[in-house]
């Protein structure tokens, strides 16, 4: 199964951030990939500010033209995430996932909402515009089952667990550290989740931009089962294409038996 991570930076409006998405899947469907993944808020700058006056129902522009991205280039499309509006009016940081059809197999909100704030660093409160999501997420593709999260979702191994206990081969997760958290704590999540689960862990960012107010950390990656990096971005904008062997999956968990190993009755 061939994966391409799209890191691109947002661009001044929605319409060139979609063309510049549009572009990238092109690049990744001609280069053989299986799935084109974009990063969180591929469209949108990364503000509390900014997500309601860029918030789209479920039917909105940038569903429909990804949708049909998808379908063109007959690839999975892992929609990074956008600003998703309900009826309601509540307002959830949503990644929408596409089958080769264009069809939509899966949609994540996301669960755990990124509200920190670091002495000396980041300070960001998505709960201030934000509602959480409340499930996880697996979806069924021809290679077998697969997660969806994003960003701050990596860092609450029991939602990574539930979706394994689903099945899940790979987990995929938009995301967008900063530089407070990414240099700390970036590569070590992505290789602590694919070691705890045994699974291919594959995280898509935006590119740094240096005149955004929230600077995106960039090192788009991708991890195997054993935890090693099989590619890993710096923060320029480039599109990382790997080849992961699922059936990596099966030997590691043959070969170290965690899952078989845990103990449900003591936690």
């Amino acid at each position: 199964m061939k994966v391409s991570l799209i890191q691109m930076k947002v661009q001044k409006t929605k319409e060139e951030s979609l063309l510049a998405a549009e572009n990238g899947i092109r690049q990744a469907a001609d280069a053989g990939a299986d799935f084109a993944v974009l990063p969180e808020m591929f469209a949108c700058p990364y503000e509390t500010s900014g997500f309601p006056l860029y918030a789209e129902a479920e039917d909105g522009e940038s569903v429909l033209r990804l949708s049909a991205a998808a379908k063109k280039h007959q690839i999975y499309l892992v929609g990074g995430s956008i600003p998703e509006c309900d009826k309601e009016g509540r307002i959830y940081n949503t990644s929408f996932l596409f089958g080769r059809d264009g069809g939509l197999l899966a949609r994540h909100r996301k669960a755990h909402l990124f509200d920190i704030d670091i002495k000396g660093g980041q300070f960001f409160k998505e709960s201030a515009v934000l509602t959480a999501g409340d499930s996880a997420t697996v979806f069924p593709t021809e290679f077998g089952p697969m997660g969806l999260c994003i960003c701050y979702d990596i860092r609450f191994p029991e939602l990574f667990r539930v979706m394994v206990d689903q099945g899940a081969l790979v987990v995929f997760c938009p995301a967008a550290f900063n530089r407070t958290t990414g240099p700390k704590h970036w590569e070590l999540l992505f290789r602590s989740r694919a070691v705890d689960n045994q699974i291919f862990m594959v995280g898509a960012a935006p590119a740094a931009d240096e005149t955004a107010s929230y600077i995106s950390y960039g090192h788009s990656i991708i991890v195997s089962p054993w935890g090693e990096i099989l590619s890993q971005a710096g923060e320029q904008e480039t599109i990382l294409t790997e080849e992961l062997d699922l059936s990596q999956v099966a030997e590691v968990r043959e070969q170290l038996p965690l899952l078989k190993h845990r103990r449900p009755e003591l936690y």
